[in-house]
């Protein structure tokens, strides 16, 4: 039986909570959350399970040395001591990167550079030869956290960011985070039990997020490269067992999936990118303008989208974010309409009122993320509707 690695998710700002309960769901132990990072247990399998089919994480690091530091030599020999060459080959590349908030170090890039030499130093000694550094298209990749005095030397067992899926096939101007947008679908309560439209589709992102949810299809289905796959440990036929049991696990989606967009161009990436994810006989993409719509199907509805923001894409703000709140309330009775904007002056002209707002970041924009419930007929007559009668 593998024993237990413990082991770190990086997460978004907010989606602590959502990545928490995402790992407990898929199996597990001693999950607890961070700033940003939630740690937890698992076997060897188990990092392979998670960079595949978590939502809401976006990198999965495995510690495997944990040291003080108090100066440069401490740094070089902690590194030196790790035994390199039974952790990849020398023909791989590899780079550092490195989090620092200690008095120690000031600088990342100098702590990045100091740990490179100790690994090549090791490897020189062990092999008479050294792994080359590649930061961009890096085989193995390294993290280096220093905390005051406590460093920590991890392996990044996803490589890129797992956002990138590895369905998207072209993006338009402000495209937005796959993590993010599957994170906010999860926090409006998305499940697949009602039908989603995306008003203002873009490339698509929230569309197959949608529907990767509804069918509970793995996040990381259509993503060939992560870094655990160039470890000397590395196990491809559990590999293949947990792909071939994770896909076992979708389920059928029953409802429709639509999205619109005025820019012919943003409609044709964002069926590229469907067809790229395979989800085309779930999503169905027009090109239409948000403001000339009407609800498109009866019963519960859940909307999700990205407006502008006046950030990239310059739009008269009141004029904009009025017709918004118009088409919202005159539009589509009996739905959840979700939207994330940075531009919290805009909300002001919306006219509806939110029945929440949630505090997100969108890279670096602090933004909140609105919820309007748009009733059929008046709100009270819509809760005494829904009441269970006695």
């Amino acid at each position: 039986m593998q024993r237990n690695l413990k082991l770190i998710a990086k997460t978004l700002y907010g989606f602590e909570e959502l990545l928490a309960k995402e790992l407990r769901n898929l199996g597990a132990s001693n999950v607890n959350q961070g700033v940003r990072s939630v740690s937890f247990e698992g076997d060897i399998g188990f990092i392979y399970k998670a960079n595949l089919c978590l939502r809401t994480a976006i990198k999965i690091l495995r510690p495997i040395a944990n040291f003080k530091v108090f100066n440069e030599n401490d740094l070089f020999n902690g590194v030196y001591k790790i035994d390199w060459p039974k952790i990849f080959d020398a023909e791989m590349t590899f780079a550092f990167n490195a989090t620092v908030n200690s008095k120690v170090f000031d600088n990342s890039l100098f702590v990045a550079l100091k740990a490179k030499d100790a690994l090549v130093d090791r490897f020189r000694k062990e092999r008479y030869q050294r792994p080359n550094v590649d930061t961009k298209n890096a085989q193995i990749r390294i993290n280096v956290h220093l905390q005051d005095n406590e460093c920590t030397i991890s392996l990044d067992s996803s490589g890129n960011s797992l956002h990138l899926r590895g369905y998207k096939m072209a993006t338009n101007i402000a495209p937005i985070n796959e993590v993010l947008a599957a994170g906010l679908l999860l926090m409006s309560g998305w499940d697949g039990r009602t039908n989603f439209v995306d008003p203002m589709c873009g490339s698509g992102t929230f569309l197959i997020e949608a529907a990767m949810i509804a069918c509970n299809i793995p996040a990381n289905i259509n993503r060939e490269a992560f870094c655990f796959k160039n470890w000397q440990d590395f196990d491809h036929g559990l590999f293949t067992k947990i792909v071939d049991a994770s896909l076992n696990r979708t389920r059928e989606f029953h409802h429709k999936i639509i999205g619109y967009d005025k820019a012919p161009s943003a409609v044709r990436k964002a069926q590229e990118n469907v067809e790229s994810a395979n989800l085309s006989e779930y999503i169905s993409i027009e090109r239409k303008d948000f403001f000339r719509t009407e609800k498109p199907l009866k019963g519960p509805l859940q909307m999700v989208f990205n407006p502008p923001y006046g950030e990239r894409l310059n739009i008269d703000i009141p004029d904009f974010y009025g017709k918004l709140g118009t088409t919202l309330k005159h539009g589509y009775p009996g739905t959840q309409a979700w939207f994330i904007t940075s531009n919290l002056e805009a909300l002001k002209y919306v006219g509806l009122r939110t029945s929440r707002k949630i505090k997100v970041y969108n890279a670096k924009l602090e933004s909140r993320f609105v919820k309007y419930e748009l009733y059929e007929g008046s709100k009270k007559a819509s809760k005494q509707k829904s009441a269970p009668k006695s």
